[in-house]
């Protein structure tokens, strides 16, 4: 994408129907230190009936370059060492 003047840019339309971003829609940019990331804003409104009804819907948009959910949290928050490790 390429960035205007007034730097706004144009969300492609398969990512637009993807997220069912529309006229009106919030979003917000996510800074990490490989880049940035476009994120829907709730609503609010609860479009999900249940738990289980938002985690399919959100099932695999979340890469953990191949780590378990166990090896994923480790790398965040570092070695327990309050745990026996036999």
């Amino acid at each position: 994408m390429r960035v205007t003047e007034k730097g706004q840019v144009t969300i492609p339309k398969d990512i637009r129907d993807r997220l069912a971003i529309e006229p009106g829609s919030e979003v917000d940019f996510v800074v990490s230190n490989d880049g940035v990331m476009l994120v829907k804003v709730g609503d609010g409104k609860g479009d999900f009936e249940d738990f289980d009804a938002w985690a399919a819907s959100v099932r695999g948009t979340w890469d953990l370059d191949g780590m378990t959910p166990e090896e994923y949290f480790e790398w965040l928050r570092g070695p327990r060492d309050d745990l026996d490790r036999r």
